[in-house]
């Protein structure tokens, strides 16, 4: 398949950050030129970007696919009420039938909108229909299943031992990494460190670096968090992760709001990466992330929607102009320019997911993730810099296209693999069923 993108304006994110005007030319999944096609190209398919914006797919770091179908379920709740309350209990009450109507609402929510790449975890349970759910989408993603061996105040549902936890994601591991084209891989989850005992995430820990596997949990979110961290280990948190040796390079912290400055140095040190969810964060009302301190460190720092249960929408445009926002407020405006968000956006983000030799700049060789972006409308105009008007004047309508791996997967507001009409009503649907199972209906 040979195909054609004209007549765009080329955020190439590349090292010199070159915007090109021109064209994109690609062969089966991977770019093979920048700038202006050749006359000899015999294109399959021709995209027509008729001016507007043409960029690497974003790549959001830290979502929940499961908790699609919790959207406007769980409102105006602090962080751990939020979880005892709503999304524990919808977690648990999930099937396979629910946990796939769910990813497939994701996908098409993200697609859509310009995301081409997630990572994601998802609840302990079921984790195998997930992936099976995204096979057809086109979405890459790294999925994790959710890791929890200390009961808490979860359901029953929601615990298991620690072996049976981590032979349940190496069985995942063998069944889907490099599947669907190599779309799919698999990550190791522990929820976090109130929900994992010390010799599971030592265990993970181990695991991680005998196979190379990256590892996603959640880091400091919220105050309450810290204290009962700090009150059962003696230590902060990320401290503590340290201490059980997860901070390596592997290692994908979301949230990262109450670091200390200590912590700040160690996840440096460490090249652990940072998943800044600022919708979620604000929504909970968890704080506002320190970004510019840790990007001031060398700190890799990529944005995420988290989960449709606390934000609600898996907007990255939201998140962006978000992240840019909330940083001029602690530090006045420039503080995090636009440009700066749209590389936290695509390129830091492939990165943090160690897939920068693959994707997040659009470059001869790299995988054909690209988006463009329609930036005609009134609310456009004049549009001199063309990364103030993704961040502050573009949305998710704006997407015209979403190419993965070279192929169309969502143009013009309808998706290539499924009719996005029968998308939500099997999600109104499948919702339905998980709130009675819950007992919330």
């Amino acid at each position: 398949m040979l195909a054609l993108i004209r007549n765009a304006t080329i955020l190439t994110m590349n090292d010199a950050m070159d915007v090109v005007t021109g064209d994109v030319w690609i062969a089966d999944s991977h770019i093979v030129g920048v700038g202006r096609a050749p006359d000899t190209w015999r294109a399959t398919t021709t995209v027509d970007a008729a001016g507007g914006l043409v960029l690497p797919g974003f790549v959001q770091t830290h979502v929940h696919l499961c908790q699609t179908l919790f959207r406007g379920l769980a409102d105006d709740l602090p962080l751990l009420a939020w979880l005892k309350t709503r999304v524990w209990p919808l977690e648990a009450a999930h099937d396979e039938r629910t946990l796939r109507a769910a990813a497939q609402l994701a996908a098409a929510e993200l697609l859509l909108g310009g995301t081409t790449t997630v990572l994601t975890m998802e609840t302990v349970h079921g984790t195998d229909a997930v992936f099976d759910a995204l096979v057809p989408t086109g979405l890459r993603a790294i999925v994790g299943k959710c890791l929890m061996n200390v009961r808490g105040d979860a359901p029953a549902r929601l615990w298991q031992s620690t072996r049976d936890a981590l032979d349940e994601t190496l069985a995942l591991d063998r069944r889907w990494s490099g599947s669907a084209g190599g779309r799919l891989r698999s990550a190791l989850a522990p929820r976090f460190a109130i929900s994992c005992s010390r010799d599971l995430l030592e265990a993970t820990a181990a695991l991680s670096s005998e196979r190379g596997l990256l590892v996603h949990t959640h880091a400091s979110e919220q105050r309450e968090e810290i204290d009962i961290v700090r009150a059962q280990t003696g230590l902060d948190n990320v401290a503590y992760l340290s201490s059980v040796g997860l901070a390596t390079e592997r290692l994908c912290a979301a949230h990262c709001v109450w670091v200390t400055e200590a912590e700040q140095r160690l996840l440096a040190e460490r090249r652990v990466k940072v998943l800044h969810c600022p919708g979620s964060n604000l929504k909970l009302g968890s704080g506002i992330a320190p970004v510019t301190e840790l990007r001031r460190q060398g700190i890799s720092v990529t944005l995420g929607a988290d989960g449709a249960a606390c934000n609600n929408s898996l907007d990255m445009f939201h998140e962006m102009r978000l992240a840019a926002t909330l940083q001029a407020m602690r530090h006045g405006p420039g503080a995090l320019p636009a440009r700066d968000v749209v590389r936290m956006a695509t390129r830091d983000g492939a990165h943090a997911l160690g897939l920068d030799r693959e994707i997040g700049t659009i470059e001869a060789g790299k995988r054909a993730d690209l988006i463009v972006v329609a930036t005609g409308d009134i609310r456009h105009v004049p549009g001199t810099d063309p990364y103030s008007t993704l961040v502050y004047a573009c949305g998710p309508p704006d997407v015209r296209m979403t190419m993965v791996d070279g192929e169309v997967v969502a143009e013009s507001g309808q998706l290539s693999w499924a009719d996005r009409r029968d998308v939500a009503a099997t999600a109104t649907s499948a919702s339905i069923a998980l709130l009675t199972r819950a007992g919330l209906r």
